[in-house]
């Protein structure tokens, strides 16, 4: 893969809110592209997904999370939205849609007990990460 590169991340989901690790894939692309240093881009494009840098070696924080984002937003609600996901589109406006992470000697610049995580929203089943 040639530096500035799109590259892209299948993301296969099982639950409705779902935080899924993705830093080992995102760090391979990183040392495909050959970029000793500059900046990695990761954007989810999609509405009711997003992606969100965090403590990731405790699963039990990724647990913590998903329920604290149903509890905050619960998926049932008076919500007008004929779709039935607006509580996925009122979390991600909570979190992003996108992150940015320095690239320092051909590494991932992340703080020591930092992943980057894909938020599913909706159980998409599948998701890609660009």
């Amino acid at each position: 893969m040639a530096a500035g590169a799109v590259a892209r991340i299948a993301v296969r989901t099982t639950r409705r809110t779902e935080l899924i690790q993705i830093s080992e894939q995102v760090q391979e692309l990183v040392e495909q592209s050959g970029v000793e240093s500059g900046v990695c881009y990761v954007y989810v494009p999609h509405t009711t997904a997003g992606v969100i840098i965090n403590e990731g070696y405790d699963p039990d924080v990724a647990g913590d999370m998903e329920i604290a984002f149903d509890k905050l937003v619960p998926h049932r609600g008076d919500y007008r939205h004929a779709e039935g996901n607006s509580d996925s589109h009122i979390k991600v406006a909570l979190t992003s849609s996108s992150q940015s992470i320095f690239i320092e000697g051909g590494k991932l610049a992340l703080g020591r007990w930092q992943q980057i995580s894909f938020l599913s929203l909706t159980g998409l089943g599948g998701a890609r990460c660009r």
